[in-house]
């Protein structure tokens, strides 16, 4: 019988077993072979580490994706584009269509509804929609076909009196839970006046370019993107190494039996390799269905259809190659100051002093590279998108080199206490690295968030303008229908239930000559009460004229308001309109009026008709505004006019007054990181987690052996908890400052004044400390169950 092979041996001769494979190539191989085959407890590293590096991959991919879920969904919206605003209205024929915009507000959800009426044979079918719906019928998509067959639909069908014969396809809807119609009518009529709301097309889309985009909006993009994939980034930096400890005293076993110490570092990165790659097919898994999930919810009211999400390939392969090569390289670096010798890891010694020089290099760089860009402003062009990016991921990397160095300092001076803050600060003192990268990932999210923050305060007041509306007077308008009296509207609208009042404005234009004159005023057309709304009155009757000379704008009504002066009320200008106009003389003992900003917060100026002085054939040609003033008591008040309005005229669309507007790109971006930071302190709370479960396991042993000699449950639990607790205060402390210099800065780039947003400051600490409270909490039942004498159990 042969002799058996000495395990010293075995190694060596393994390397001259296959001279032509690289060194590097089988020691990585032969640490991944370990990791797959090595027993339950490989298992559980490699699973640890897979899921945590699935989670991170699964959301890479998710914000990858994110431009080609955008570049589909404005494509989709540019390809049904159905709005002209042709001054002139193209002849009919067989190619045209005519299509009314019929949007209407549904509680606050928006509903976009289009009527249509084909002109010929051949004309233009909407995106997503198979034929056109006949005179009654509408098609709807299937966000709104499930709202208008619930319960809580029921004034929105009141609304839509259509049959729903059929539902839109994808390609004509820009997300799944878009609430959307096409109607089919025979009542529309297009002219000049109605451009822009009955238009005459011969086909849908545009192809014009979309309005750039400002400097500092594209900024805040920047940032966004940045601030939410630095903390997914460094926690998959840190889930390559769960499970640090254990794999530090297998290393251990492997220079026993002859491996060298560049061999046992390359054996552990293969091991966090092979964890890493089937953390890659894991974030596949996860990405698949996250994707699949995108289409069924709506997070702030943004949603996908999974098709949508693509990310693009060399994103794809980027993420395939970088999340192996850092596991690799973070294990290789992890590994710089332990010292694996055959008999022990050489890491229960006191470790050597961090330095702090180097630390500060980082946020100092980052510092230096946005220097340059401070008082840029949008005036001056965009930012320098390589020094905005750089110089963030610096200033955030630096917290993950700062945080290490400021738990050591901090626990290393804490002291005395009870003797679960004994256990606690022995341990910090012992690993105070290990409880750092726990907590990096957090730190930098919450420093990032509130720069984020005090960047979208400062900038806010650029992008949202307070609206002139009086909503003292007024909290919604409609605008009246061509071909409708007013006064029809007001008694309809009067009776409306939740509406207390009612006042209605005409509008029109009145000049010294038939075509192009040269002197003009406006015309207001109103009872005395809805006057009033308009002007200070001395007196009024039906009947009366008032000239109001006194608007800042205004300057020929003191010329045109003589007696006797022949006026024409809707002059022409060109010649569409031209023989339409309506001679009026100014009469005798015209009535003076003081200017009084209406509802709107216009100021009128001109001439002031009552009904009965207003010529028979000028009503036509007045634009008239009903101002409703409403009971908000009322549940649904604002549905109610709605549906009134409705009825009135299909196409009409009551204005609700808000008391502030904002740019809807500004939204959008702000939408949208709401959406991401969801995304993200999802995951962190569950790296978190996944973290602290691997750190109990680590210590099942030290916990069984505790309890076994008499420590309390109660004492070990109070002492994991302030384990967590204190890096997590250290950590937010330093994720605080950070995120307040990044703040200060960026609004400085912006040329914006700096100021801290206190309570935003606030929130976004106690955002990520109630994910620790909420991780911490969710770990006490395994932490009990490995609180037990039996653990000490072995084989």
């Amino acid at each position: 019988m042969s002799a058996r092979p000495s395990p010293a041996a075995t190694l060596p001769e393994a390397r001259r077993a296959a001279p032509r494979i690289p060194q590097w190539s089988r020691d990585l191989g032969m640490g991944a072979k370990f990791a797959v085959t090595g027993g339950r407890e490989a298992w559980v590293r490699v699973l640890l580490t897979a899921v945590g590096v699935g989670l991170g991959v699964a959301l890479l991919l998710l914000t990858t994706a994110i431009p080609s879920a955008l570049a589909s969904r404005h494509d989709r919206e540019r390809g049904r584009n159905d709005m002209t605003y042709r001054s002139v209205v193209e002849k009919k024929s067989d190619r045209t269509l005519l299509i009314g915009t019929a949007d209407t507000t549904f509680h606050d959800l928006d509903v976009r509804g289009r009527v249509l009426q084909p002109e010929g044979a051949r004309a233009p079918l909407p995106p997503g929609v198979k034929k056109f719906p006949a005179v009654g019928d509408m098609v709807v998509s299937p966000a709104l076909d499930r709202l208008l067959k619930s319960s809580d639909g029921k004034l929105l069908r009141e609304r839509l009196p259509y049959r729903v014969a059929g539902t839109i396809a994808d390609s004509g809807l820009i997300d799944p839970h878009e609430l959307a119609f096409y109607a089919g009518t025979k009542d529309l009529k297009a002219t000049t006046h109605t451009t822009g709301r009955i238009e005459r097309i011969d086909a849908f889309g545009s192809s014009g370019q979309s309005e750039p985009m400002d400097p500092v909006l594209l900024l805040l993009v920047l940032i966004v993107f940045v601030v939410l994939l630095m903390p997914v980034a460094v926690f998959i930096a840190a889930a390559v190494r769960f499970g640090g400890e254990r794999r530090d005293r297998r290393l251990a076993a492997l220079r026993l039996v002859g491996a060298d110490g560049r061999m046992t570092r390359r054996i552990a990165a293969g091991e966090a390799l092979a964890g890493a790659v089937v953390g890659l097919v894991l974030g596949a898994g996860f990405f698949l269905i996250g994707r699949q999930i995108a289409g069924m919810i709506s997070v702030f009211r943004i949603s996908v259809f999974p098709s949508d999400l693509n990310p693009a390939p060399a994103l794809v392969a980027l993420v395939a190659v970088a999340v192996p090569a850092a596991a690799v390289a973070v294990t290789l670096f992890a590994l710089r100051s332990v010292v694996i010798e055959p008999l022990g890891v050489v890491r229960t010694a006191r470790p050597s002093r961090r330095r702090l020089w180097w630390r500060l290099l980082l946020p100092l760089g980052g510092l230096a590279m946005l220097y340059p860009m401070i008082g840029q402003g949008r005036s001056n062009g965009n930012f320098n998108e390589y020094l905005v990016v750089g110089g963030v991921m610096l200033l955030l990397v630096g917290i993950t080199a700062l945080l290490p160095w400021v738990v050591e300092a901090a626990v290393n001076r804490l002291g005395s206490g009870g003797v679960a803050w004994q256990l606690a600060i022995r341990r910090l003192q012992l690993s105070s690295g290990t409880a750092a990268r726990m907590v990096n990932g957090i730190a930098v999210a919450v420093a990032g968030a509130i720069a984020l923050q005090m960047l979208f305060a400062g900038v806010d007041g650029d992008y949202t303008k307070a609206g002139k509306n009086d909503l003292s007077r007024a909290q919604m308008s409609i605008q009246v229908p061509d071909g409708v009296a007013m006064s029809e509207v007001v008694r309809q609208l009067s009776t409306t239930k939740g509406v207390t009042h009612t006042s209605a404005l005409g509008s029109g234009q009145i000049g010294d000559g038939r075509n192009e004159p040269e002197r003009q005023a406006s015309v207001t057309v109103g009872d005395c009460t809805a006057l009033r709304e308009a002007a200070k009155l001395p007196s009024c009757h039906d009947g009366d004229v008032f000239a109001v000379e006194d608007a800042k704008w205004d300057q020929d009504t003191a010329n045109l308001d003589k007696t006797g002066n022949k006026l024409y009320i809707d002059p022409s200008y060109g010649t569409s309109e031209k023989g339409k106009e309506i001679p009026w003389t100014v009469p005798k003992g015209i009535k003076i009026a003081d200017s009084r900003e209406d509802p709107t917060g216009y100021e009128r100026g001109g001439f002031l008709f009552t009904p009965g002085a207003l010529p028979e054939k000028a009503a036509s040609t007045v634009y008239g505004t009903v101002y409703l003033q409403l009971d908000e008591s009322v549940p649904d008040v604002r549905e109610f006019v709605r549906n009134s309005a409705a009825k009135i005229d299909p196409l009409a669309d009551p204005d609700n007054w808000a008391a502030t507007t904002q740019s809807k790109r500004f939204t959008s971006i702000r939408t949208g990181l709401f959406v991401g930071a969801t995304c993200v302190l999802i995951l962190i709370g569950a790296s978190l987690l996944v973290s602290q479960l691997e750190q109990l396991r680590e210590r099942k042993k030290l916990l069984s052996s505790l309890v076994a000699f008499g420590t309390r449950r109660r004492t070990l639990s109070l002492s994991v908890l302030w384990q967590t607790a204190i890096p997590i205060a250290l950590g937010l402390l330093l994720a605080s400052v950070v995120g307040l210099t990044l703040g200060a800065v960026l609004l400085k780039m912006t040329a914006t004044s700096v100021s801290v947003d206190w309570a935003s400051v606030l929130t976004m600490t106690g955002i990520g400390a109630g994910v620790v409270v909420l991780v911490t909490a969710l770990s006490l039942p395994p932490l009990l169950r490995l609180m037990r004498p039996d653990g000490l159990r072995t084989e």
